[in-house]
């Protein structure tokens, strides 16, 4: 059973799975179907979810949930340089080209879900750090993510199944 992304609204949507819905934040761009780095747009697409990073010192044991778990630490990082080698992947800090800080000091990646975008190949350009993670306040836009209130994603993970996929309807 797939994640489904619905009655979108720019960059406010719903996002449903099985007997549960809850509020999301999308891309301050809304939805693309050609997404490139930077454009602050959501992907349009299936999307497998990899794996679930959580930080250790925000929760007392890991989140209940089927995908792979790990916890973050401070040196955790993801490449965002469409020129390097490493693009769209998982890096240590410190990390010499243009990356992403897992370890932030607001709650936004306190649960990250890296979902499977452009990662199988890899095309560079074509946008990186597409993850599910925590809403701001307010349902804040992302820069191309997917966010949930933490206590929705919590409810969210503990209700997935192992293969589960999320699915962003074209605009």
């Amino acid at each position: 059973m797939d994640i489904e992304i619905i009655n979108i609204d720019g960059s406010r949507a719903r996002l449903r799975y099985g007997g549960h819905e809850f509020g999301c934040a999308l891309g301050k761009a809304g939805i693309t179907a050609a997404k490139r780095e930077g454009d602050h747009a959501t992907p349009a697409g299936r999307f497998p979810l990899r794996k679930l990073y959580y930080r250790p010192d925000k929760f007392n044991s890991p989140p209940e949930c089927r995908l792979p778990v790990e916890e973050m630490d401070p040196l955790d990082g993801w490449c965002d340089a469409p020129d390097h080698t490493l693009y769209n992947q998982y890096v240590r800090l410190p990390f010499s080209a243009s990356h992403e800080q897992l370890w932030r000091t607001d709650d936004v990646y306190d649960l990250l879900v890296v979902l499977g975008y452009n990662d199988d190949p890899v095309i560079p350009g074509a946008g990186s750090c597409i993850f599910m993670h925590v809403a701001r306040e307010g349902y804040v836009p992302t820069e191309g993510c997917v966010a949930l209130q933490k206590d929705d994603l919590l409810l969210l993970l503990a209700a997935l199944e192992e293969r589960t996929a999320i699915h962003i309807p074209e605009p």
